[in-house]
């Protein structure tokens, strides 16, 4: 039989564990860039919310900005995005949750 020596395993087990640790940390840094990014957006959709309603009461109605190609921005995407979803939620049917926690 072979012995085993203390060191050389302790040195494996920790290039083992190193390699998990990096893909953690390449998760962490990567959900914390997606959170930025989502704060980014959702603060570029107010200064285009803020931006909008300034050009309408500067006399731009919704129409002239539509052919401008200038349409109500994030809010109509939130819009047909919610209704898309509360449409696909009404065709499936209700789960019972009490007969699968049995």
């Amino acid at each position: 039989m072979a012995t085993v020596d203390l060191e050389t395993t302790k040195d494996q087990a920790r290039k083992l564990l190193d390699s998990r640790i990096e893909s953690v940390t390449e998760l962490v840094l990567a959900r914390k860039h997606v959170d930025e990014l989502r704060e980014q957006l959702a603060a570029a959709e107010r200064e285009d919310k803020k931006a909008y309603v300034r050009a309408t009461k500067d006399g731009w109605s919704e129409d002239e900005l539509k052919k401008l190609g200038l349409e109500a921005g994030g809010m109509a995407k939130r819009r047909s995005r919610r209704n898309a979803t509360e449409s696909n939620t009404a065709t499936e049917p209700a789960r019972d949750t009490l007969a699968t926690d049995s």
